[in-house]
């Protein structure tokens, strides 16, 4: 059920670096036509680095790790393209569908497929509500049993940070900052958070794989939080600003659920003139060098 291009499948074989990508951001995270042009944008920043892209979706019920430039447009048209996280694959697949993974689907697809790291803006995790709605990203359980790398900016600001953070801890994911000891915040260098272990070089996260492989135990992700540089982060004024404005707008209209994700970010753009979105994009393009060269160490012999 899972198509892998040839590129891919003779990098995993040769144990060449391979860079899995989501795409949930071409189809569903960016306006037309700029998804398109940051989705070949990304695969080719993974090449710059001496790495293999592999954006992973679903297209016309077949499950693909790498797609090649038909493929990709099709994902960036949006129409019929519908947002699959992990429980929705068997559906999908089975009704000939055509989706854009999230990081949970792309998370175990790409593990499927052999490859080792992955490329994310930011992670799902607890939202503010939980204790009235227990509403928990399926990222994080999806995590919990996979065995691969998330390069991340973290979690979505939007979200009930030290909660996921805790919520990490007890599902058993392991969690470091890339040459920081404070989580980052998506949009944010630093959530205001810390993190108890930091990784200093692409060599040092590759280690850390290799440990976790000699070691054995259960399969686990290795989450990299990476922060978006301070130059180019959103200004946390605003940010805390807008993020207010934006929950109490939530609670006004009764948005909850699966609804509020997409609603709580969507504001956040039109409210900080787009600078939200700048910040989102300058964090993914900075996990997806980070993450290949995380993979050409991880390759090495």
């Amino acid at each position: 059920m899972l198509s892998v291009s040839e590129e891919v499948r003779e990098a995993v074989e040769r144990r060449r670096p391979v860079v899995a990508l989501e795409s949930t951001i071409i189809a569903h995270g960016l306006p037309r036509p700029q998804n398109l042009q940051v989705a070949l944008e990304l695969e080719e920043l993974v090449r710059r680095e001496g790495a293999v892209p592999a954006t992973i979706a679903v297209v016309d019920g077949q499950a693909r790790a790498g797609l090649d430039k038909e493929q990709l447009e099709r994902i960036a048209a949006g129409e019929g393209i519908r947002k699959l996280g992990h429980r929705d694959l068997a559906l999908a697949v089975a009704a000939g569908a055509s989706g854009a993974t999230t990081v949970s689907a792309t998370a175990l697809l790409a593990a499927r497929a052999g490859i080792r790291i992955f490329a994310t803006g930011g992670l799902g995790g607890v939202h503010r509500q939980w204790t009235a709605d227990q509403d928990e990203s399926a990222d994080l359980r999806l995590l919990a049993r996979t065995s691969i790398a998330v390069v991340c900016a973290g979690v979505k600001s939007i979200l009930d940070v030290p909660a996921t953070l805790q919520r990490l801890e007890t599902l058993g994911v392991a969690v470091a900052g890339y040459g920081t000891d404070r989580f980052p915040g998506f949009y944010l260098t630093d959530s205001g958070h810390p993190v108890d272990w930091t990784l200093r070089s692409p060599d040092d996260v590759a280690a850390v794989l290799r440990a976790q492989d000699l070691l054995g135990g259960p399969d686990s992700a290795l989450v990299v939080a990476n922060p978006v540089d301070v130059s180019q982060q959103l200004d946390p004024g605003l940010h805390a600003r807008v993020l207010a404005e934006a929950l109490r707008e939530c609670d006004k209209r009764g948005i909850s659920g699966q609804a509020v994700t997409p609603f709580l970010l969507d504001y956040l753009v039109r409210r900080t003139d787009g600078a939200s979105l700048s910040a989102n994009l300058a964090a993914v393009r900075g996990n997806v060098r980070l993450a290949a060269r995380i993979a050409v160490s991880w390759s090495a012999p």
